[in-house]
């Protein structure tokens, strides 16, 4: 079975969020499971500037947008520590600039970024058949890669590289759908029959996802719930009808995380290593994090959050109710950035309470480590989250989640009511109304268990022993993978 997997972004060449981890991850799981697999992706001008072990191909393909022909070449890496190679689509017009989708420092789009990413959806393709690749599954990744499954129906069906290649088109969030105006229709070299309201328009635009959801074999998402949650009117963005005629192709995969980066027993950036057999570890680095920010070092809990200050990861709820949280006895400590008004809100709660608020406005790799390893507790009450990677390593490291039940939240953390913390199940805490008394009333219900220390340490242990690792979601894609191939022959 050979497969193209497809991304915008991939690590640790060029991120801008979740995508580039998973994109740089399940490869080389897949990959290790003796999958053949090859990666495509844009040669953005970061990565030339970063001088990445890349050689030049003698490979060179042209595209068609609109009336004007548009080239390209390309080069060849491999994925960090594998032997999975990754091909860079260039084009210095569309790629060898500052930024991937938008101005640097700004949330401004690149005007053309309908052209950008038809001229990878289409040069993907090109590339492909000049490679000899002649793929069972390609897999599509976010709208920037929605019009591939689109292409391979149409312009592409029936040439001797695609004619037995089926799609999977993975929907990392719903709320980025590539929408573009219509008369975009011109440069993707499509038909303009397909510009309909069951194909490609989408209330008198052009919709590069809902593409790749009305052409894919498959669709996949990255959680189960999140895959029901999306054919709602609450979720779904506009798209939840076309998911629902497409339901019995949705699947929903957990995504991973990688424990040879975020492992308490061998993290680099922590004072003190520990596992299930030596959490006094853990101790130690709950001392150093209330050293580091200058919180007395007391044995109350510590809350930490590492996000984007934004109403889409609760941060609303949280400030509705912070006054009375505060009035408890506790430490939060904050890391991350985002919207001006929660800045000034927590920076004036550090300066006002500092025994027990700190606050450190920007991101870093240490700063986050540190405070997975030294909080009691992790919080993340999302107003909507696909999958969610921060409580997946908050149970790695023995910090407790509490979560809103949405999304990937609700497939990986199971309540503490549910099922008693002696059974290996629970692993956290969790409310379900997107409602701020039920916030405050759950983070309290933690604090109460939090005294009994037997409890305690059985609901961390339970998380700490859980797989939640890239090869579990891998071997998943596997099997989506195989039950398409079997299709084909039969």
């Amino acid at each position: 079975m050979k497969v193209v997997y497809l991304s915008s972004e991939v690590v640790p060449f060029a991120k801008t969020g979740g995508l580039a981890d998973i994109a740089g991850a399940i490869p080389k799981s897949i990959h290790e499971l003796g999958v053949e697999i090859v990666v495509l992706m844009p040669l953005y001008g970061i990565i030339k500037e970063s001088q990445c072990p890349l050689t030049r191909t003698n490979t060179q393909f042209d595209v068609k947008i609109g009336d004007k022909l548009k080239s390209g070449c390309v080069y060849k890496g491999f994925l960090p520590d594998t032997q999975v190679p990754i091909y860079f689509l260039d084009n210095e017009q569309y790629y060898g600039r500052k930024g991937l989708y938008n101005y640097p420092g700004t949330t401004k789009d690149f005007e053309d970024n309908s052209e950008r990413f038809i001229f990878f959806a289409q040069g993907a393709l090109e590339v492909i058949e000049k490679l000899k690749l002649y793929p069972d599954i390609v897999h599509c990744n976010d709208w920037q890669t929605g019009l591939v499954p689109v292409y391979i129906k149409t312009k592409y069906a029936g040439t001797e590289c695609f004619k037995n290649t089926k799609t999977v088109m993975t929907i990392h969030n719903i709320a980025y759908q590539g929408v573009f105006w219509h008369w975009d229709m011109n440069l993707t070299g499509l038909d303009w029959g397909l510009f309909n309201w069951k194909q490609l328009e989408f209330y008198g635009k052009l919709n590069f996802l809902k593409g790749g959801i009305v052409f894919g074999d498959l669709i996949t998402t990255v959680s189960k719930t999140y895959a029901k949650e999306i054919q709602t009117p609450e979720y779904g963005v506009g798209l939840d009808g076309v998911l629902l005629e497409r339901a019995d192709d949705l699947y929903g995969i957990i995504n991973g995380i990688d424990y040879s980066i975020w492992n308490p027993e061998t993290d680099k950036y922590i004072i003190a290593n520990y596992g299930i057999n030596t959490l006094n570890g853990k101790q130690i680095c709950k001392r150093a994090l209330q050293r580091k920010y200058n919180l007395p070092q007391r044995n109350v809990p510590i809350i930490g959050m590492i996000t984007r200050l934004t109403d889409q990861k609760g941060l609303d709820l949280i400030t509705n109710k912070f006054q009375d949280l505060i009035k408890t006895d506790f430490q939060f400590v904050l890391l991350g950035t985002g919207e001006q008004r929660y800045h000034e809100l927590f920076q004036a709660y550090a300066k006002t309470f500092p025994q027990k608020v700190a606050v450190k406005l920007t991101f870093d790799e240490q700063s986050a480590h540190e405070i997975e390893a030294g909080s009691d507790m992790f919080l993340m009450p999302s107003r909507f989250e696909p999958c969610g990677l921060n409580q997946l390593y908050s149970l790695k490291y023995g910090t407790i989640p509490i979560v809103r039940n949405t999304g990937g939240l609700a497939d990986t953390i199971t309540d503490v009511r549910s099922c008693p913390a002696s059974n290996g199940k629970a692993n956290g805490f969790s409310f379900t109304e997107y409602n701020s008394d039920f916030l405050l009333a759950t983070i309290i219900r933690a604090m109460g268990l939090f005294k009994n220390k037997a409890q305690w340490t059985n609901l961390m242990k339970n998380g700490m022993t859980q797989d939640w690792s890239w090869e579990r979601s891998a071997k998943e894609y596997i099997e989506l993978y195989k039950m398409l191939v079997k299709k084909n022959k039969n």
